[in-house]
C-alpha cells in the first residue's frame, strides 16, 4: 500500500539514504537539510517519508509559511531508484490530503527552481498555476482559491 509517514527514529537512516541523480542536486535539498529545516520550524513543519508498502521510496514535507500566511508543498524528494514511476505525484496526493484534513486548507503554494522541468511539469499537471512571483531564486505556484 502507498502512503506518507511521519519521520521517525525507526525510518531516519532510511530517511536519510534517500538521494536524487546529480542533474537534480541543485533543485533539491537534501533529506537531511529538509530534516534540519523541519527541526527548527517543528510548530510549522510536517515531514513524512513516502512508502510503496514497506519500502522507502521519498520525502515529502509540507508547511505553513508564517510570513505569508499560507500552506506550502515545502520539499518533495522521490530516490533516483523510484523516479518514474508516479511516486512524486502520488506522495503530492497524499500531501495535500494531509493539509486538507488536518487544517482545511483549500489552497497550497509552492516554488520551484528555474530549469527545472519535471517538478514543474508535476505540479502544473496536479492543478498549480503560475502566480507569475519570483522570489529567493524560485518561481511560486498556487493551487486553489
Amino acid at each position: 500500500m502507498f502512503q506518507i509517514r511521519p519521520v521517525t527514529r525507526e525510518n531516519l537512516d532510511e530517511v536519510l539514504a534517500l538521494s536524487v541523480h546529480e542533474s537534480q542536486r541543485a533543485f533539491v535539498s537534501t533529506t537531511a537539510e529538509s530534516l534540519a529545516e523541519a527541526y527548527v520550524y517543528s510548530d510549522t513543519a510536517f515531514p513524512f517519508a513516502v512508502y510503496d508498502d514497506e519500502t522507502i521510496v521519498g520525502f515529502i514535507m509540507m508547511g505553513y509559511y508564517e510570513a505569508k500566511n499560507y500552506y506550502t508543498l515545502w520539499k518533495l524528494l522521490i530516490d533516483k531508484k523510484y523516479q518514474g514511476k508516479g511516486y512524486g505525484r502520488r506522495a503530492l496526493e497524499q500531501g495535500l490530503a494531509f493539509l486538507k484534513e488536518r487544517f482545511n486548507v483549500s489552497t497550497v503554494y509552492t516554488g520551484v527552481a528555474p530549469g527545472n522541468a519535471v517538478a514543474k511539469s508535476l505540479y502544473l499537471s496536479m492543478g498549480f498555476v503560475e502566480t507569475g512571483l519570483f522570489e529567493n531564486n524560485m518561481e511560486e505556484l498556487r493551487m486553489g482559491e
